[in-house]
Parts: C-alpha cells; structure tokens; sequence
C-alpha cells in the first residue's frame, strides 16, 4: 500500500466511522450500504435484546514463575490483576469480558438494544470500547456463535502461539548463578504444556549489563534455546534496546540459528532498519522484522488506529512498502479489537502479517485466537502462560505448538466469580 493510499483509505474511513448521530444509535451512525440476508438476520436478532445488567470485578492471575525485566524494564512478578465486566440482558443472556474505566460511564448504556450497541459488521464504535469485549461475547451468545464466526471465519480456527514470558530470569537474583540455564528452564517448563516457540527477551546490555557483555549474553541465550530446542520456533524482542551496530552484530553471531523474527532491535528508522536488512540478507536470515508495540505519542483522537497516532502508522507502512518491516505487533488493546477487525484487509493489501501485541493478561491471547481465526493475516500469537482461579480456560487448547479455538458461543472463557 503506497502511503498517499493508506491516507486516503484513513481520512475516508476515520470520517466515515466517526460521523452520525451521538449517543447509543449505532445503525444510524455506521449505516452499512451492503448487508448479507445472514447479518440482517443476525442484526434483527440482535435487536430483541435490551442490556439490562452490568456486574464489575477486579479478578487476580498468576504466573507459574517469577517473571522477570526486559530490556527496559523491572521485572513483571509474579501476575497482575485486571477488571471485567459481565453483561446481562433482558432476556436472561449474559457475556463478559476484560473492561476498563469506571461504571458511571457504563451504566448510561442500560437498557439500549444490543443492535444499538454492535454491528455485526464492523463491531463496535469507540465510546463503547472500554465495554467491547463483554459485548462480543455477549453478541455470540445472543447469536449462538463464536467470535471468529461473527468476523467472517476466514482464518484457520488454529495459530501457532509462542510463550511471551521468557524474560531475563539469568539476571534475577534468585537464578542468577544459574545463568543461561535460567532461561532454558523457564522455557522448559513452557514446553511442557504445549508451547513449540520462545519469544526470549534481547538487549540486556541497553540497561542492565555493559552493553559489550550483554550483547554476548543476548547470543549466547539465542544459542542455547536453538540448540537445547530444535523443533522449536525462536522469536527475540529487544524492545528497542540495541544500537543498529548491536543489532547487525547480533544478526552476524546467530544467523545458523534459524530465527523466526526480530521484533524491536532499535527504534524503527530507515536507515537503520536498511543496515539491518542487509545484514541479514547477507547472514542468510530470513526472520520476520516486527515493528509497531512502543509508541512515543498518543492519539489525540481514536480513530481506525485507535491511539496509534496517524504520523505513527503512516511510518510504518512506509517501510514496509520498502520491505524493512514484516509483522505489525500493534497493540491489542490500543488499537481496539473492533479496529483491528477493520483494519485487516489494509495491512493485507499492503503486504503486512500482524501479530497484535498481547502482554500481560491471559485472556488477550484468546481474544486474538478469534481475530486470526475470523479474519486471518496474523502469523502467530503471543501466549500469556498465566492462570486466574476465576477464568474457565478448557475450551481452548494448545497442541503441537498451536492454539486451537473453539466452536462455543462469544469468546468460550468461562467467568466463575
């Protein structure tokens, strides 16, 4: 996608989304031209429904090890906790989900039809993000359908997944004299329920080594998975904490060990990503280049990137037209599930796999299962080994290094509070 394209296809669908009426009127705000006989079906449904209840609780998980820095921060611990929301209808359906912000924004949504609050087209407009979540899972279970059914099904209903929580346990101090077989470990005890790729954390030289000793640190660590993990698939992330000239020699020290992709060697640039490109090209690796996570500026609107600011996305697709970014790992969350819906067939069009950034919370890989699986176009997920007591997680399965999605109504995570 040229970039004078991708801000044409910008201003028309941010002016398109964001017009109509304010308020709860959905239809008359998105006004779909073309629906299918099966979504005017679907949305009539919708429309017997009223929201009638809406429950909040803050709900606890935990990792099954201490998690620990990256190359720019502290260590994550030993879990988090986070807010859900359920949602119940007049007629006695309910759905739930991850749900931020405070009730006294939520509660003014009472009583409005669930045809007002989604469209089984393009999902949800932005004032209703901090609900969207519980509202997908509610709108399947009203439909009877799963939410990758709901996007369209065009997707594999399975993902490669690889564990995201392979930190610098080497240099926590309770592993600390264990060194690189601290990380070998904590990726042992990944392989053992079922994930067949390591995301390893780079860039232990940017802040908590000497760079010089940390780069050989970040090969050594490489090598060691490589070798210790060959049916495995092996990701780095050094959270933009390399210089280009760390990053090129890095590249040089590991190109036998057949990386999947680099995701955030350095703050994405031009010039350095075309150093890198040529270093590669040179070693023989073939790794995906993921970019898009960190971001510097917040939009001052939401908009089809949801907080992404435009100059930001522009930049991104710019090089990836010059073939120096692979993969956009956007976040999940800041640019909206809805958005993400939308966006798809952009990053399609221009060449671009996706693989949404999911970090810290165990339901978000689950939710983008059902992207990949509804829409298609992601290459692999990022797995949160982590567990609440109060989440059903049985529906899903990972086998064979992939996340299968299940064909129950909504998202298919059970909420038992």
């Amino acid at each position: 996608m040229k970039r004078r394209d991708f801000l044409k296809l910008s201003a028309a669908g941010c002016g398109a989304f964001l017009a109509g009426q304010a308020g709860i009127r959905h239809a008359a705000a998105v006004q779909p031209i073309h629906r299918t006989t099966r979504q005017e079906v679907s949305q009539r449904s919708l429309s017997s429904h009223r929201l009638d209840r809406i429950q909040t609780w803050r709900i606890s998980e935990r990792f099954p090890r201490f998690v620990g820095r990256n190359a720019r921060r502290g260590p994550s611990g030993r879990g988090s906790s986070y807010q859900v929301r359920r949602l119940t209808t007049d007629t006695g359906i309910s759905g739930w989900g991850m749900s931020y912000g405070p009730d006294d924004r939520i509660n003014r949504f009472k009583g409005a039809k669930l045809s007002d609050l989604f469209d089984t087209e393009r999902g949800t407009r932005d004032e209703l993000r901090p609900i969207q979540m519980p509202l997908f899972d509610l709108v399947g279970r009203a439909l009877g359908k799963p939410v990758h059914e709901i996007l369209g099904g065009r997707g594999p209903e399975k993902c490669p997944i690889y564990s995201g929580a392979i930190y610098f346990e080497d240099l926590e101090d309770q592993h600390r004299q264990k060194g690189v077989d601290a990380v070998l470990a904590a990726c042992q005890q990944d392989y053992r329920t079922g994930y067949r790729a390591f995301k390893l954390k780079m860039g232990r030289g940017n802040r908590w080594m000497e760079p010089e000793e940390g780069l050989q640190r970040d090969i050594e660590v490489t090598r060691a998975v490589r070798e210790r993990f060959p049916d495995c698939k092996v990701l780095v992330d050094a959270n933009n904490g390399w210089s280009v000239e760390h990053a090129v020699r890095y590249v040089e020290a590991v190109a036998d060990c057949d990386l999947f992709w680099i995701e955030e060697p350095f703050e994405e640039n031009r010039e350095g990503l075309l150093r890198l490109r040529d270093a590669m090209e040179k070693a023989g690796c073939g790794a995906y280049i993921a970019e898009g996570e960190a971001r510097k500026e917040q939009a001052k609107e939401m908009w089809r990137y949801g907080g992404y600011t435009k100059k930001f996305v522009e930049r991104l697709y710019a090089l990836a037209e010059e073939n120096l970014v692979d993969v956009f790992v956007m976040d999940l969350g800041i640019v909206g599930f809805s958005n993400w819906w939308r966006i798809m067939p952009e990053l399609q069009k221009a060449g671009v796999k996706a693989s949404p950034h999911l970090w810290v919370w165990s339901p978000r890989p689950y939710y983008c299962a059902h992207l990949a699986a509804g829409v298609g176009n992601v290459v692999i997920l990022e797995g949160i080994p982590a567990r609440s007591k109060n989440i059903d997680y049985s529906a899903f399965k990972i086998k064979d290094g992939n996340l299968h999605v299940p064909e129950k109504p909504g998202w298919g995570l059970g909420l038992k509070v």
